[in-house]
């Protein structure tokens, strides 16, 4: 039963159980605000959850936000008693709220399931004093499998809510995860077809192989002469062409997106962070109101975009530390309040990092802005013409939950061996980049709160960068030859998602330019004039 107010945003709801967990098994009888979802662009663009899943990017080229962040109304304390799922539901179900509690759960527990090696889907592990969030464990070996395996269950939802008739078109750009990980969760997925653009010399031999080898009649892997920031790039210009999306139209397509950029891709985001604070009072790490601190590899900013949220719905987070590699465009924004991409790119060896348009960085400006959609409209255009744009005093005053710091090259190899001599862990190379950030402002800033790190790889899908970092003497070999290696010496099996392409066979071959991609996306699409 459910009642709406005159303007559609009040609805009563019964019978919600996101506190089964709790001894009593007590129904909560409670009434929450339908969240709106809005334009960082356009204040007018107002749309709900589903619509913003199933349209990804808004129209006039602006991110969906919500329009408040709702607290997580639920005792601190019992975070320590929940599992994954029943986390997961307590998160989404007050950020996707014309969703069901049927269809939330159903999502939920089809995305979540044996797909991932662990029964505790995020397993945290601690070393050397640190509490690293083990991210890797789906079927991609990434983080972004947290997201990407609920993702085509929401949007599948959204259509049948929304009545959508066209088949939807995932259209993707990846700096090496995404792309696997949308992949898998869209393959031969009824009623959606992926394209996915990579940057054929920025990623890793695994990464890539994952991709190329990819299964599905519904899947197209492309890659481009360029490097990632080309692809999205690419991306975001076909999703801004009104001629292309009436001619996908009449044939009976629609676009969506699958990065970060869609809003049902940061939300399950915000999940383990809310999770991880779980574990820890679980563990007795904390009390429940202590502050626990979070360190964040990012190149996009959606990952440590979610601690935020996390932080704005109640969860006790004190710094928030936004760790860059070489390519460093984020940490020189926290340090200036300017944000330049008008630099030399670096290929690295942490390549889902090596990033110079941030994209969901446009969340959080739009927020410094007083959420005005005009002023962050304004930045927007800047960095599009000129390639930069400087926020003001006022704006970085909004700023004080950030922190910044970046690694080297040298520094991530040096952070990787430090640490497996020293505990026998084995660090990626994202992950390294992480750790080694933290530690510089650990020494500086002496916090007594325990610190997460966000884990967002498994080491296996950059075997050669973090071999060769272990020891020089692993630098020849081939590459299965040194995920073997690996595996023996970090003492851990080779995850099933790197066997299964040992001897997997090329499926997509095809390189392009990037001003190709329109005629590519409509050639596989059988819509070529």
């Amino acid at each position: 039963m459910q009642s709406e107010g005159c303007n559609g945003l009040l609805r009563v709801v019964y019978s919600r159980e996101d506190e089964s967990h709790l001894k009593s098994k007590e129904k909560e009888w409670v009434a929450i605000m339908e969240w709106m979802y809005r334009s960082t662009r356009n204040a007018a663009n107002r749309v709900t959850a589903s619509q913003a899943i199933l349209q990804g990017l808004a129209e006039d080229g602006g991110l969906y936000v919500p329009e408040q962040i709702p607290a997580l109304d639920l005792p601190l304390a019992t975070l320590g008693e929940m599992n994954y799922h029943e986390v997961a539901y307590a998160v989404l179900s007050r950020f996707l709220t014309d969703y069901t509690e049927e269809e939330l759960k159903y999502c939920i527990r089809s995305a979540y399931d044996r797909k991932f090696d662990t029964e505790e889907i995020v397993p945290i592990r601690k070393a050397d004093g640190s509490f690293y969030l083990e991210l890797f464990h789906g079927a991609t070996i990434a983080f972004k499998d947290m997201a990407l395996s609920i993702l085509p269950y929401l949007m599948t939802t959204a259509a049948k809510k929304n009545h959508e008739d066209k088949e939807i078109v995932i259209l993707t750009a990846t700096s090496g995860d995404t792309g696997k990980a949308a992949l898998a969760g869209f393959a031969d997925v009824p009623g959606t077809r992926i394209i996915v653009f990579y940057p054929k010399d920025g990623v890793s031999a695994v990464q890539e192989k994952q991709m190329v080898t990819q299964k599905g009649k519904n899947t197209c892997v492309i890659g481009i002469r360029g490097n990632f920031d080309d692809a999205q790039s690419g991306v975001k210009r076909i999703f801004g062409d009104e001629a292309l999306r009436k001619e996908l139209s009449e044939a009976g397509f629609c676009f969506s997106s699958a990065n970060s950029i869609n809003i049902g891709r940061l939300v399950p985001q915000i999940v383990y962070y809310v999770y991880a604070y779980g574990r820890l009072l679980a563990k007795g790490e904390l009390q429940a109101g202590e502050e626990m601190n979070v360190v964040v590899p990012t190149g996009n900013f959606g990952n440590i975009l979610a601690a935020f949220y996390a932080k704005q719905m109640g969860i006790p987070v004190g710094k928030l530390i936004c760790a860059s590699n070489e390519n460093k465009v984020l940490y020189d924004f926290f340090q200036t309040g300017v944000y330049d991409r008008n630099r030399a790119f670096h290929l690295t060896t942490s390549p889902s990092m090596d990033i110079l348009i941030s994209s969901n960085l446009e969340r959080l400006i739009y927020r410094l802005a007083g959420e005005d959609a005009k002023k962050n409209a304004e930045l927007m255009q800047q960095l599009t013409g000129t390639g930069r744009y400087e926020i003001t005093d006022e704006m970085r005053a909004k700023l004080q939950d950030f922190a910044g710091g970046y690694a080297t090259e040298a520094e991530t190899a040096e952070e990787i061996r430090t640490l497996y001599e020293k505990t026998g862990y084995v660090l990626d190379t994202h992950t390294a980049v992480a750790s080694y950030v933290y530690r510089k402002w650990k020494e500086q800033n002496h916090p007594t709160a325990p610190v997460v790190i966000a884990s967002t790889a498994s080491p296996f899908k950059f075997a050669r960068s973090v071999m060769s970092a272990i020891d020089v003497k692993y630098a020849g070999m081939e590459d299965f030859a040194l995920i073997d290696e690996l595996s023996r010496i970090a003492n851990v099996p080779v995850p099933k998602a790197v066997e299964e392409i040992r001897n997997a066979p090329v499926l997509h071959d095809k390189v392009i330019e990037t001003g190709e991609m329109s005629d590519a996306v409509k050639s596989f699409l059988g819509i070529s004039k």
